[in-house]
Order: structure tokens, then sequence, then C-alpha cells
């Protein structure tokens, strides 16, 4: 029963992390990478089920990542933890930013190049789905398991997205090293990035922040790097130019 409950939490922390790192962050907010309209809406609607009550809107993604980008570790940057006491109050703080974005609808139309499907985002972005992913989970876990697994393990599934941004916004600007000596605070956490597939070299992000490789050093190695150059090869995706170096 516990091998299952793992198993399933793995497989959703993977997936959930992938498509934030691949569809959100490297294509949404950094356009590293085109796409045809047809796996553009796939993998819209995979980061949809991947993230479940926990979708995140594309275009204010990107938005916000990329103030990140223009005002890191500053009081203007949505995101940086050298203002916050604890996580909780991070994302706290990283939520009020989001929302900010979604209630200022005519946003949008300014924010550019970020994929946008506005069905798909109105419907996922309900209380009604949030609710029903949320009881979709837990009727997993009753079956499967029992209610003090579910206790447990659902708060995890209901806000994966924010967790793994929490960790990267919050480790990533604390704790590591740093391979460049840049204006930010921004650290490479893990030698190896096993955990967010990539998302921990912050410190590389930062430093060339177009640039879909994010390991730079022998022993870095960026997963999400190396899937998508395999999706190239299958035409999934094409590589702008400038990534190839």
């Amino acid at each position: 029963m516990y091998l299952t409950v793992l198993i399933f939490l793995v497989i959703h922390w993977y997936l959930s992390l992938f498509c934030q790192s691949f569809f959100l962050h490297r294509y949404a907010a950094h356009r590293m990478f085109q796409m045809n309209s047809f796996f553009e809406k796939f993998f819209y609607v995979l980061t949809f089920i991947s993230q479940g009550p926990s979708y995140l809107n594309p275009s204010a993604y990107a938005e916000m990542h990329r103030r990140h980008h223009s005002y890191s570790d500053t009081e203007k940057d949505p995101h940086s933890p050298h203002f916050h006491k604890s996580l909780s109050s991070l994302m706290k703080k990283t939520y009020s930013e989001y929302m900010s974005l979604l209630d200022k609808s005519f946003v949008f139309k300014k924010i550019t190049h970020t994929p946008k499907w506005t069905f798909l985002d109105k419907f996922a972005d309900s209380w009604f789905t949030r609710i029903t992913w949320i009881l979709i989970y837990l009727a997993l876990y009753l079956y499967f398991s029992n209610f003090w697994t579910a206790l447990i393990c659902v708060p995890i599934h209901s806000l994966m997205g924010p967790i793994h941004g929490a960790i990267v916004n919050w480790c990533g600007h604390k704790y590591g090293y740093r391979n460049f000596d840049l204006g930010d605070k921004s650290k490479n956490t893990l030698f190896f990035d096993f955990l967010m597939m990539g998302e921990l070299y912050q410190n590389n992000h930062h430093h060339r922040p177009q640039k879909l490789n994010f390991a730079i050093r022998w022993f870095e190695k960026d997963p999400i790097y190396f899937m998508a150059k395999l999706m190239e090869k299958f035409r999934v995706i094409k590589i702008k130019e400038s990534q190839t170096c």
C-alpha cells in the first residue's frame, strides 16, 4: 500500500515539475524553443493535468518570472527569500503577486510571446475545477490507502506547483555555491540537481537567462535540457539556434 502511495507521489512530483520547468518556465517565460499549435495545446493540457488544483496560468507565470529576473533579490522581486523570515511568508507573497496579475485582466493583453488558451485558463482557474481535483485526490487515497495517508499526501498533491516554486525560490537564492558573481544572491543549490530537474542551478540561470541548458560545469546536469534535445529529434520542439552552443 505505502509503496503504491510513494510511487504515485513521485510520479506526480516529477510530472508536475517537468511541466513547470519545461512549459511554464523555459517556454512561456523565456521562449527558449518553439513548438507548433498542436504540441503547445498538448503541453497546456498536460500542465493542467499535472498541476491540478495548483494550476498556474502561463501568462501570469511568465510575467511574474520576468519581473523576478528584472528585479532579482530587490524589494521589487515578486519572490525573493531575502525579505521573508519563513518559507510560508514567501509563499504568501508569491501567491499575492500571482493573484494580482490574474485580477488585472488587461495585463494579459500587454504580455507578449506567451501561450494563451482562454477557455482552459478560465476552466482550470475556477474554484469548481480546483475543488474537483482535490476531491479526486482524496477519493484515490481513501480507496487505495487510508484517511491518515490522505491527510498527509493530499495537501502535497494539491499544492504541487507552489511547493516547487517555493523550493526553487528559497533554496536557489539562499543555499549553495556560485559560479558567477552577479548583482543578486542566486545560488546553485545542488551539484547534480536530481530533485528539481535543473531548476536549482539558479546562479547559472541568472547568469545566462536565455540559455536552455542550466548546467555549465562538467558535474552539473540539467535533465530538462536532455529531454528537450530528445524532443527536438522527434520534431516536437525546435530549439532556437542561440541555444545550441
